[in-house]
């Protein structure tokens, strides 16, 4: 008898074990797919940004990739428009690692959240760890790049929200211990608390799901159907979506459709596939890094239009029917962003091409045919139709592309005109300068006296280097009776 009982003892303990492992071994898997999202749609939003360098640069593999911090840098010089030093070279050592990414650290940790204009606070996550490829504590800290450069700058213009947070910022980087994880594995969390999360969050609620009849309640099991993605697509451009069709079909097809959708209809990034978001719980970071890319398509973000009721919303929603563009404007818009997108591959593709200088040459003039016949029709698409100067999503989305191009031959340009041989390269060098100076806007400051100083210093600029142009002018004509350089547009 009590053999039997300590045998039943046994075997109950051995179930008992076994169940814990399980659900052990199921929550770490859970764990492990979740960082494999994170990584896929992180990845995929890094190299986003990282193409619009010049030159460009890809993510293959983000563990790997950001260990000698030259990626993070490169990425946090194109999020802020700011140079940082950097150590380069094939031949880096683990020391010239560490420093890179203290850099891009020490730069993180001096910005300020909007919302609180207090530092942003990386705890636990240090250097080392990063050059050690940690992939919670890399996914920690992309995710901190992301929330404040991405999600709260966003949300940041909808000023209407940020009164629905009143305590925490936003950006918080803190380190916690879950029972589903390992022990010895550390886990970067970062804290948002109500402001940035919580206005995405109500600007989706309504602007979209308010629109179509749907409740969107969170960024996880929300999404799952797919019509959250599709409601929001609605909202800013309602005749890419028949949400009645949108309710009646699979979990996949919603999603395939809408990822498809929002990449050639609207320009957004591609950042999740369906199996990332058709599961149990969905991956609330990557979808919140997906859909804030919206916020920048969105027709209007501040103002209302005095001739449109708003239906009880709190802040302004302006679907582009209501501005009332006909079909044929928005076909030519369309068309215009096709080719300015055509346009800038294919000057890529020539800027890189083993080529001599003169044949150089002619290729860039051949293009800046092209680009001068393309100017003025985009100009005249891309001017505002309202009072308060703002433009509408499709002419938006047009000028980004012009302004990509524009800065793609402009760089080419300045490329060829500092390769020539001597004395033209020095001329060709203050070209450039001056052409920077006269590129820059001049912020017209509250007090007057500062904005012609301002100007002041400009001219000051230009005319330190105009001797110089002035002596290489007769050999620049030279050059350009060979048609051998581009700057003979200038004399």
């Amino acid at each position: 008898m009590r053999s039997s009982i300590c045998e039943g003892a046994v075997l109950f303990f051995w179930y008992a074990l076994s169940g814990f492992l399980g659900n052990f071994k199921l929550q770490r898997l859970s764990l492990n797919e979740q960082e494999s999202v994170q990584k896929r749609t992180f990845t995929k939003w890094i190299n986003s940004h990282l193409a619009k360098r010049n030159p460009p640069m890809l993510v293959n593999d983000l563990f790997e990739d950001i260990k000698d911090g030259v990626m993070l840098i490169a990425l946090l010089e194109v999020l802020s428009g700011q140079k940082l030093p950097c150590e380069q070279g094939r031949q880096l050592k683990r020391i010239h690692w560490v420093a890179n990414i203290g850099t891009a650290l020490k730069f993180l940790e001096g910005r300020r959240s909007v919302y609180r204009g207090s530092p942003i606070k990386l705890v636990n996550i240090n250097s080392t760890d990063i050059a050690d490829g940690r992939p919670s504590i890399v996914l920690g800290l992309v995710w901190t790049i992301i929330l404040y450069f991405q999600i709260e700058e966003l949300t940041s213009n909808l000023p209407q929200l940020q009164s629905l947070s009143s305590s925490a910022s936003s950006v918080e980087s803190v380190v916690s211990s879950e029972t589903a994880s390992p022990p010895s594995k550390r886990k970067v969390v970062t804290k948002v608390q109500g402001s940035a999360r919580k206005a995405l969050l109500k600007w989706i609620q309504y602007t979209a799901a308010k629109q179509v009849g749907i409740e969107i309640k969170d960024f996880g099991q929300s999404w799952r159907s797919g019509v959250a993605f599709h409601s929001v697509i609605h909202a800013i451009r309602p005749d890419l979506v028949d949400m009645d069709k949108v309710k009646g079909r699979s979990n996949r097809e919603n999603l395939e459709e809408a990822f498809m959708l929002a990449e050639t209809e609207l320009g957004i990034p591609r950042l999740l596939d369906p199996e990332d978001v058709n599961v149990d719980k969905p991956d609330e970071k990557s979808i919140m890094t997906y859909v804030a890319q919206f916020l920048k398509y969105y027709p209007d973000l501040h103002h209302t239009v005095t001739d449109v009721q708003e239906n009880d919303v709190s802040f302004s929603f302006i679907p582009i029917t209501v501005l009332n563009r006909g079909s044929e404007d928005r076909l030519m818009l369309r068309d215009l962003k096709v080719w300015a997108e055509q346009f800038e591959r294919d000057l890529a593709r020539a800027q890189m091409a083993e080529t001599s200088l003169q044949e150089k040459y002619q290729s860039f003039k051949h293009f800046r045919v092209q680009y001068e016949l393309k100017r003025k029709p985009i100009e005249l698409a891309t001017q505002s139709l309202r009072k308060d100067g703002k433009l509408l999503l499709d002419q938006a989305i047009v000028k980004q592309a012009w302004d990509r191009v524009s800065s793609r031959l402009f760089d080419w340009h300045i490329q060829l005109d500092k390769s020539l041989p001597e004395p033209l390269g020095t001329i060709g060098a203050w070209l450039y300068r001056a052409e920077v100076v006269l590129r820059e806007e001049v912020s017209i400051q509250q007090a007057h006296e500062e904005t012609a100083n301002i100007i002041h210093r400009k001219l000051e600029q230009l005319k330190v280097n105009i001797h110089a142009f002035i002596l290489g002018t007769t050999t620049s004509k030279l050059y350009c009776k060979l048609g051998l350089s581009s700057f003979c547009y200038y004399i």
